[in-house]
């Protein structure tokens, strides 16, 4: 066994050609803040259009700011808490509660946001509205789209400079990275463009037709917009959250490290799970030659610790067994007395 490596907070593990976040946690913490300030103006700004116009949609992306908005203090608190360091009662540091606050988060967006929308949508298609001014809705869309537009930059930015780092794709650095707060903002911050353009659309039609029905299927396509979004988020934070592995690629290149080694013969069984934002603990049951002393372990057990943190930054445990089996407890059945 040997001890903790060396690591980043948010170094990334990731496929062979996607890397994880190589951003610092004080990047991911000011898109963070930057998203919520944004979006606390945008849902007073959007509930005052909303209020004025007799707009379901416009109400809807009131509500779908204000979920982000909690979702981004959420998010906020995942960065702090998950950060802490290690002690005696977590001896491998609090990087999982980042997925619980960010799993909340994702809660957060699908009840408020989604269940609101839809709720209203419904309720105007059933029973119509009064129409109002929507001109000063169009004004609260077209600002709302700029200041979401900036936000979303942001993110972008910051996914884009990790991606060419680790030389990947942003898309695969999104599908893969376990630096959930900046898969969040980045998911809801486009979510966000696209329901000020369905808001948009549902006030366009309604003036044009006299008809409150297609702003009662904006507010409802909002919704399912959110849902998305929010399952999608979801899923991610409660595999990272009861312990994910790395991708197979990746297991593969931990396990070519160790078996590259001198003394290594072979290694049956290897796991990995991610215990934090681009932290990982590798365990591996390792069969060592036949001839190795137990000072030759010693080294052989520093030196695969150097191997697989050179390759893989985000290695922060390493653990190795020079047993045969498959590392699994076996309990004996209890005997009838």
């Amino acid at each position: 066994m040997t001890q903790p490596a060396p690591t980043t907070q948010h170094a990334l593990v990731e496929e062979t050609e996607g890397g994880d976040s190589g951003s610092s946690g004080g990047e991911s913490a000011g898109t963070v803040v930057l998203a919520g300030a944004v979006n606390l103006a945008i849902a007073v700004a959007k509930l005052v259009g909303g209020l004025i116009s007799h707009s379901s949609a416009m109400l809807s992306e009131a509500a779908h700011s204000l979920a982000d908005t909690v979702t981004e203090v959420l998010l906020f608190i995942a960065l702090k808490r998950g950060s802490r360091a290690a002690d005696a009662r977590h001896p491998f540091g609090y990087g999982r509660e980042t997925y619980f606050w960010a799993f909340l988060a994702a809660l957060c967006t699908f009840g408020i946001g989604a269940g609101f929308s839809i709720y209203q949508g419904v309720e105007t298609i059933r029973n119509g509205e009064e129409q109002g001014s929507p001109t000063i809705s169009y004004i609260v869309l077209a600002v709302s789209f700029v200041l979401e537009g900036s936000s979303l930059v942001k993110a972008v930015r910051q996914v884009r400079s990790s991606a060419r780092e680790h030389k990947t794709t942003s898309r695969q650095y999104l599908r893969h990275t376990t630096d959930t707060t900046v898969k969040a903002v980045t998911f809801e911050d486009s979510a966000a463009l696209v329901g000020l353009v369905l808001a948009a659309l549902g006030l366009f039609l309604e003036q044009l037709t006299g008809d409150p029905v297609w702003d009662g299927i904006s507010a409802i396509l909002i919704g399912v917009l959110l849902i998305l979004v929010a399952g999608s988020l979801a899923r991610a934070n409660i595999s990272l959250l009861i312990g994910q592995s790395v991708p197979g690629a990746t297991q593969q290149e931990l396990k070519d490290e160790l078996l590259a080694m001198n003394l290594v013969d072979d290694v049956p069984f290897l796991l990995t799970t991610v215990i934090g934002p681009g932290q990982l603990l590798v365990a591996a049951k390792v069969d060592f030659a036949d001839t190795s002393t137990v000072a030759d372990l010693e080294r052989a057990a520093d030196e695969a610790e150097r191997r697989l943190v050179a390759r893989h930054p985000g290695v922060r445990y390493v653990f190795l067994d020079p047993t045969p089996g498959d590392g699994r407890a076996q309990v004996a059945a209890p005997t009838a007395e």
